[in-house]
């Protein structure tokens, strides 16, 4: 419909040049009083008639327009959604360069979503039906073309972008849990307890770093 409108409003444009030059062609091609000659008034009188009727149509597509786009804004929370599975998915081939899925592929199971998900004349609820059915629908078919070995993996990261992209997990955290804490701390070389191994406490000295872990050494050592 976006589209359709846009292409009808090039079209009254052109319509809407064409008149003003006809115009122009008439004013510039008349011999004495404009008012004397037939034509250059039934050419400004059919101008007008048309310039009215194009206007009319144009306030109604610019209200149609309106209404398109609040929808469309309507549904961004989905089209951010999918954008970011997406990129996790293309991230696959890091696992096994044989994991590729085209964009077209992408698209067409989005598309199955859009047909198969539960409606509802509620937006936030049919929100929640297409989120959920494209994410179950992506997991399922993902996984057909897993080896065994790497599913649970593709759980963890698409787990973890959608907590991402929400805000609930901590990117200071999941990088920690990632690759772990870097650099020397002080009393690293005071192992608290003898079953501790020096490496283990230097990650836990790297860990209370994190606000959500903040005195967590302090407490073991305190209590190992």
């Amino acid at each position: 419909e976006k589209a359709r409108l846009t292409t009808e409003g090039a079209e009254n444009a052109r319509q809407l040049a064409e008149v003003e030059n006809k115009i122009i062609e008439v004013l510039g091609s008349s011999e004495g009083s404009i008012l004397e000659s037939e034509t250059a008034i039934d050419v400004i009188t059919n101008a007008k008639e048309l310039s009215n009727e194009i206007n009319r149509k144009q306030a109604i597509a610019k209200k149609t327009e309106i209404t398109i786009d609040e929808t469309r804004e309507g549904y961004r929370p989905l089209a951010v959604h999918v954008a970011h599975l997406f990129f996790n998915v293309g991230e696959l081939c890091n696992i096994e360069p044989m994991y590729q899925y085209s964009l077209a592929w992408y698209v067409n199971l989005f598309n199955h979503a859009l047909e198969f998900a539960p409606r509802s004349d509620d937006l936030q609820k049919r929100l929640d039906n297409l989120i959920d059915f494209f994410t179950y629908s992506l997991y399922k078919n993902i996984c057909r073309s897993l080896f065994e070995k790497d599913k649970l993996l593709f759980s963890f990261t698409l787990a973890a972008t959608i907590f991402t992209y929400k805000g609930t997990l901590d990117p200071g955290e999941y990088r920690f849990l990632l690759t772990g804490g870097l650099g020397q701390k002080p009393g690293a070389d005071d192992v608290p307890c003898k079953w501790l191994n020096k490496n283990l406490w230097l990650e836990m000295l790297r860990l209370s770093d994190l606000p959500a872990f903040d005195g967590f050494a302090d407490a073991f050592r305190s209590n190992p």
